[in-house]
């Protein structure tokens, strides 16, 4: 998932029709969603509801392809999964968001 925009108070990372954004400056993170050409209502938590940053993998059965994804967990139990093209970008991708976090 390429990184659109990293600053110090600003990241945000786009995968396909799925916008990940999280701000400093207003203290939330912000998932934006689109299907087919409709735009989903956004997703929003505090940054500081953001407990872990994981990266997951799993096979996809039909076609025995390995689905890449990195997961933010949420304190209310909650996960946002955002896809991402191979197991290395999802690495650095969750790289990314737990730097900003910190």
């Amino acid at each position: 998932m390429p990184i659109t925009e990293s600053t110090l108070n600003r990241l945000v990372l786009k995968s396909g029709s799925t916008t990940l954004t999280l701000d400093r400056d207003s203290g939330r993170a912000t998932l934006q969603r689109k299907l087919l050409f409709w735009s989903l209502k956004p997703i929003e938590a505090a940054i500081a509801d953001i407990r872990d940053v994981k990266v997951d993998a799993a096979v996809d059965r039909a076609s025995g392809v390995e689905v890449c994804s990195t997961v933010l967990v949420l304190a209310s139990g909650a996960a946002w999964f955002l896809r991402s093209g191979s197991k290395t970008d999802a690495e650095s991708d969750a790289n990314a968001v737990r730097q900003f976090l910190v």
